[in-house]
């Protein structure tokens, strides 16, 4: 059995907090620990004397519809720690690998469901800020505000990356700022805060502090379009299979944008602005279960939802859902699940009903610092294509320097009234139908 000082420990420690005046329920982990207080040091001393695995913990969200009750059991597969400081991205591949970035210039590969690593991409610069793959292609943005790619290649099922890009081309680059014109070809003022790639229309999607947008053409590395997108820092991003762009900012707002094929002057038109009430959105998902939910998670532990409509880029406000203590950071989904990271160094995973109720399911806690990123896949073999909706694999990295890989599996069993429940309808956010041009 993990011993109290385990970071792993804590599963078996948290506790729920009802408010007779209000349906607000809160789990909360009775050993967390401020992150300020914790030395990278002690990290180290600390983790690589805990074990990488931990026993099985129950959880029992319920169902007020049908007062059904869910037993979820889940563990901490494995814990894995790198001298390569905070770790601020992960992406997950297609064909079973996953990436991951830190404050170093090295981007890991690990193999899955093995979570053994299989290779890194190595650079002079350092500090990668996003990473996404797709087609066969890692795109990683680093702290210098360029975005190195590499090509995956499978050389007698040896793994080998090559490097084939950076973005802005550097000759190009020089000669924009040389000429002084052709602005749009320059990098971003200030740090990159997330990539989005859409494949169909041949284009990169990077988002910054600087407040902008920048659309860049994959097939020549150009940087075909400059959005001002926000009056404030831009924290993440995400665009749709039908090619709606969405953005999230400090302003406390989420903005949808729509690509217009036929207008040169600008390519890339606001649908609708999207209101958080006052709290700067962090973090955004996408489903497409229900026809397509966008989540928004923000710094006052709100994870906020909206429902996709019939047009693109229409949404109506569904609710918001409550249980984390501090900022959410980071957001993935993978068919009904939702899984969220936050500052309290915990991770959520909530699952959507058929009466359009959240649940939590399990509350992941075992790091010692907030959560900057999380990603998920069902059952525990991504590469099998498994689609058994009653389990899901989910990996969250820390500015611990942690890297995490958990189980949860769902089950039914007798009713319990441990609930985190979502606040449905607009009792406390106003619904935001306009529609700005």
């Amino acid at each position: 059995m993990d011993s109290p000082n385990s970071p792993d420990f804590a599963f078996t420690s948290s506790t729920t907090v009802h408010n007779n005046n209000s349906n607000i329920f809160r789990s909360r982990s009775t050993k967390e620990t401020p992150f300020s207080k914790l030395s990278c040091p002690t990290f180290s001393r600390s983790l690589q004397n805990s074990p990488v695995s931990s026993p099985q913990h129950h959880y029992f969200p319920t169902k007020l519809s049908d007062f059904e009750s869910l037993q979820t059991t889940y563990h901490c597969a494995s814990s894995v720690l790198r001298n390569d400081g905070q770790i601020t991205s992960i992406a997950l591949s297609s064909s079973g690998l996953l990436y991951t970035g830190s404050d170093s210039n090295v981007v890991r590969c690990w193999k899955l469901p093995e979570f053994t690593e299989c290779g890194q991409l190595k650079t002079k610069a350092s500090k990668v800020v996003a990473i996404e793959v797709s087609n066969d292609t890692v795109y990683a943005a680093y702290g210098d505000g360029k975005i190195r790619v590499w090509t995956i290649i499978w050389d007698n099922k040896v793994l080998k990356h090559v490097r084939s890009a950076t973005i802005p081309k550097t000759l190009g680059y020089v000669r924009s700022y040389i000429a002084g014109k052709d602005k749009t070809q320059m990098k971003h003022k200030r740090l990159i805060t997330s990539m989005a790639i859409n494949t169909a229309e041949d284009i990169i999607y990077t988002a910054s502090l600087d407040k902008t947008v920048k659309v860049w053409r994959i097939s020549d590395l150009k940087c075909i379009e400059t959005i001002k997108a926000h009056p404030d820092p831009i924290n993440d991003m995400i665009v749709s299979d039908d090619g709606v762009l969405y953005t999230a900012s400090d302003d406390a707002t989420i903005k949808v944008w729509r690509r217009n094929f036929c207008s040169h002057d600008q390519p890339h038109s606001l649908t609708v602005t999207l209101h958080a009430k006052y709290s700067p959105v962090k973090a955004l998902t996408l489903t497409n279960n229900d026809g397509g939910i966008l989540y928004g998670g923000c710094t006052d532990g709100y994870i906020h939802y909206w429902l996709k409509g019939w047009f693109a880029g229409q949404l109506q406000y569904g609710g918001s859902i409550q249980g984390h203590t501090h900022a959410v950071l980071c957001l993935a989904s993978v068919a009904k699940y939702v899984v969220s990271g936050s500052a309290d160094s915990t991770s959520r995973v909530w699952s959507r009903e058929r009466d359009g109720q959240h649940v939590c399911l399990a509350v992941l806690a075992g790091h010692r610092g907030p959560i900057r990123s999380v990603t998920a896949f069902l059952g525990g073999c991504l590469v099998k294509e498994d689609d058994n909706e009653d389990s899901c694999t989910v990996c969250t990295g820390s500015l611990d320097g942690v890297l995490k890989l958990w189980r949860v599996t769902l089950t039914k069993n007798a009713p319990d009234n441990n609930q985190c429940l979502s606040q449905v309808g607009n009792k406390y956010f106003e619904l935001y139908k306009g529609f700005q041009q």
